[in-house]
């Protein structure tokens, strides 16, 4: 007997320790990459750094608390030291025999002017510049809110506009908006004065080997969007002037497209080597209390001239890295983000490069001037050569927790002859990851960006989010929603019934198997019994036995096992349905059910598909280990109840009497499967949940339908009709052994009478 029990012990310490090793597996796939790093395991600059910095010409700007610009080269930008050593200058060239300055050609910036408007009827966003480095503070969007609530508000809003209604609802405060802005801060290395820097905003300019800082109050507005500064010497000559323009396109659909004008005029008499650094897309907003950091850096590319002469096809595969990876050389000392080595010994070339949060992108482009042409050139070299990463200051955190990771577009040195210009200039992609518009769109379907739009978890769970299968999935659900059901709340419980229906003939077949198999157990059990008794002292000599009446009686122990096959199946279903729902744009803040329960005085209970149903909002959150509590949540409540009458209608009976232990181990199991499963899936979004707690509702009905016809086989078996062929064959061999006994007693006759 303690013998048993000590079995049993072992047999449920195994099965928990699975349960865990499984649970674990999904608590990274529901938490992403894990917890933010701490900002204590981001590298100080180095010594290297600081002296490098210290020989960069400073800008004559006012004092640091006047304006946030540096002294020297920003901490976390050791761009510098790089550019010197790779703007080596040619002997055709005239090194400068002064040091240059960058000034305002005129009054210097101080409440730059905007770039379009609010009005979602004429334009995307509202684009608001800085004051230092000709860069944009904020992309404020005219028709995207940061809740579901703000959305349906302004929906109302405009639909009381268009029917010229007499009480026309009050829009959301613009602050409620949806907002690409800079995020986390730089350090001074002299005043260790903490700056934040604009998105896209001009870093330095390297002028036959000497830097000249760019950032700063150094830029005049010479109009809405359009900056401009001098380089002159010690003597207050001109030498180069330097300018940067921003602009809306407007034509061919691209709403979401900023053209950045940039050019250097060489305004001295001599020829001069110049490269440009700006800051490029970096880490993008984010909200807090993400479920995962799916942040992003992304690349589409050209290659070789050699591989493609036409330069026409725009590669994106292979060309994503993670933010974590990035970090992670970042602190180890490696900067370099493009190209890679590979990627210089293929001599590719950039076509495009961004960054991404959940729903959003930020990228920069060839400026594809000619879209209308029949061979437009898709290249971004003649801009950016290559791309550095830093991270700022690590006491300056986003919403995330971790530091801002900043990258650095260094153009390729270019020599500008005396009296010419160079030209530097981009388009930049400002907007939401929707299929619809990167796709189809130019420029953005002649250069494939949308290559920016993954649905993957990242992290280690890259592999197990199925990609493929979630892009398929959106084509369906985008297919159900214009055109069958117009709601992606009843589109997913078709997409419930369509996979059902599809692995119906699998279910059937392993619940057929898994009853008969269990039936044939239970029936054999005196056999089996009489063989313990029997062998019991010989464990290979009854295990033999036992397979031996298995055989005989043509059951497979393991046909229980096809029992869990559909869910199984399922499995990818969920979590290619869980990375589409939390990062395709389509289902962004989409209401269930055609936002019936917003009817209610705008009740948030499933508002929006890509977040939790809300069913009763809390007054004030609360930080649990797994997950941040803000609201009482009903569809992952309901989905364990429904868990729990699956299991009474689903289970199988038990085969033999089992032990006590045996028993406590199946209760461990219906228990954490009703209880856990809820728990882990509470914060996740609410579409997600409605697809599991439907599936597993019609699983019970399915099931109970074919445990009706296992009875109605069980009472009114089917006789198998004989086959003609086979009778006749049967009837030729009775003939033929009937011969055959003939024929022996007639030998055996001839022998006895011989």
């Amino acid at each position: 007997m303690k013998r048993e029990m000590n079995k049993g012990t072992k047999r449920f310490l195994l099965t928990v320790a699975v349960v865990s090793f499984a649970l674990g597996i999904v608590l990274v796939v529901v938490q992403g990459n894990g917890p933010a790093k701490s900002t204590a395991e981001i590298a100080p600059p180095t010594a290297a750094d600081t002296s490098a910095a210290a020989q960069v010409t400073p800008a004559p700007t006012p004092t640091p608390e006047a304006t946030p610009a540096p002294a020297a080269t920003p901490a976390a930008v050791p761009a510098p030291a790089s550019i010197s050593t790779l703007s080596a200058l040619p002997a055709t060239v005239v090194a400068p025999a002064s040091k240059l300055v960058a000034r305002p050609s005129g009054v210097a910036v101080t409440t730059p002017a905007t770039l379009g408007s609010l009005d979602a009827a004429k334009d995307r966003f509202c684009i608001e510049f800085a004051e230092n480095g000709a860069g944009i503070s904020r992309i404020v969007f005219s028709e995207f809110w940061t809740k579901a609530v703000d959305r349906e508000a302004a929906l109302r809003h405009a639909a009381a506009v268009a029917a010229k209604s007499p009480t026309i609802p009050p829009l959301p405060p613009a602050s409620d908006r949806y907002t690409l802005s800079a995020t986390g801060k730089l350090a001074d290395l002299v005043t260790l004065a903490r700056f934040t820097v604009p998105m896209l905003c001009a870093h330095s300019i390297d002028v036959d080997g000497q830097v000249t800082l760019l950032f700063g109050k150094v830029w005049s507005e010479v109009a809405p969007g359009s900056f401009e500064t001098m380089l002159a010497d010690d003597a207050g000559t001109p030498v180069l002037r330097i300018r940067r323009s921003f602009a809306v396109r407007s034509s061919e659909g691209a709403g979401y497209d900023i053209v950045l004008t940039q050019s250097v005029d060489n305004l001295s008499t001599v020829a001069r080597r110049v490269r440009m650094v700006q800051y490029g897309p970096s880490d993008l907003t984010t909200r807090a209390n993400e479920m995962m950091d799916i942040r992003r850096l992304q690349f589409g590319y050209l290659m070789s001239e050699r591989r493609d002469p036409a330069q026409s096809s725009v590669i994106t595969h292979d060309a994503m890295l993670e933010r974590a990876e990035v970090v992670k050389n970042v602190t180890a000392g490696k900067h370099d983000v493009w190209p890679s080595v590979e990627q210089k010994e293929q001599d590719q070339h950039l076509s495009w490069f961004g960054t991404t949060n959940r729903y959003f992108a930020l990228a920069v482009h060839a400026p594809m001037v000619g879209t209308t042409s029949a061979t437009p050139n898709k290249s971004l070299a003649g801009a950016v050569e290559f791309i550095r990463a830093s991270i700022g200051d690590p006491s300056a955190t986003d919403a995330s927790g971790e530091a801002t990771l900043f990258t650095e577009l260094h153009s390729p040195a270019r020599e500008v002859a005396a009296g010419q210009s160079a030209d530097f200039s981009m388009g930049v992609f400002a907007g939401p990851l929707k299929h619809a518009v990167l796709a189809n769109d130019r420029p953005y379907s002649l250069l494939e960006m949308s290559g920016l739009i993954v649905y993957s978890m990242g992290g280690c769970c890259s592999w197990c989010t199925f990609a493929w299968l979630a892009n398929l999935m959106v084509i369906f659900l985008d297919f159900l929603h214009d055109y069958l059901v117009f709601d992606w709340g009843i589109a997913i419980v078709v997409l419930v019934l369509v996979v059902r229906l599809i692995l119906h003939p699998v279910s059937k077949k392993s619940q057929v198997q898994m009853q008969r198999v269990t039936r044939g157990l239970s029936e054999m059990k005196p056999e089996i019994e009489a063989l313990k008794a029997r062998y019991g002292d010989d464990p290979k000599r009854m295990q033999q036995e036992q397979m031996r009446l298995y055989k005989e009686k043509g059951i497979n122990p393991l046909g229980c096992a096809g029992g869990f096959l559909p869910t199984f199946l399922q499995m990818p279903i969920w979590m290619a349905l869980y990375a589409v729902l939390y990062l395709a744009f389509e289902l962004r803040q989409q209401p269930a059910f055609f936002g019936f329960f917003q009817l209610f005085g705008g009740w948030e209970f499933l508002g929006d598909l890509s977040a939790q149903d809300r069913f009763i909002p809390l007054p004030t959150s609360i930080n649990l280990y797994i997950f941040t509590l803000t609201s009482i949540n009903l569809l992952p409540l309901l989905m364990g109840a429904v868990f729990y009458v699956q299991q009474k209608y689903m289970a199988p009976p038990p085969s033999t009497k089992m032990t006590p232990e045996q028993e406590q181990q199946q209760k461990m199991m219906r228990v954490m499967t009703v209880v856990m499963f809820p728990v882990m899936l509470y914060a996740a979004p609410s579409g997600l949940t409605l697809y599991i707690m439907t599936s597993t509702l019609v699983g019970i009905w399915e099931s109970k339908m074919v445990r009706r016809h296992i009875e109605e086989i069980a009472k009114n078996p089917v006789v198998a009709k004989k086959s003609k062929t086979r009778d006749a064959i049967g009837r030729m061999y009775e003939r033929a052994m009937a011969r055959a006994q003939e024929k022996r007693k007639s030998s055996k006759t001839f022998k006895d009478r011989g």
